[in-house]
């Protein structure tokens, strides 16, 4: 069994700074693709950024030049910095973690942590 745990969310000004961590747990034998998602009241899930396993990234638009995402192979963990954060962040924050299971690859999601942008 894979669980995946998200933390760092809270409420944060605009212009503020967030880190987000997910950490896989359980019997794998590695870590794939690694991302993180949003969803905001009433939206559909976007994504926010994605790294591969072998550190290559994405961004989805509306954060580019603002949010970092990064990974730690050794403790199976992703993070999420956040800069210059905008009330439009507001969303719940879900990651999303590949691992190789067994013969498979999983992808296994996060039961998301809440960050509000708001003075």
């Amino acid at each position: 069994q894979v669980q995946v745990v998200e933390s760092g969310g809270g409420l944060v000004q605009p212009g503020g700074s967030l880190r987000l961590s997910c950490t896989a747990s359980g019997s794998f034998r590695s870590t794939g693709a690694m991302g993180w998602y949003r969803q905001a009241p009433g939206k559909q899930r976007e994504l926010v950024a994605g790294i591969t396993s072998g550190g290559s990234t994405n961004y989805g638009d509306s954060v580019k030049g603002r949010f970092t995402i990064s990974r730690d192979n050794s403790k199976n963990t992703a993070y999420l910095q956040m800069n210059s954060l905008k009330s439009e962040d507001t969303a719940v924050y879900y990651c999303q973690m590949g691992v190789y299971y067994f013969d498979r690859y999983l992808e296994v999601w996060g039961q998301g942590t809440l960050v509000t942008v708001a003075s």
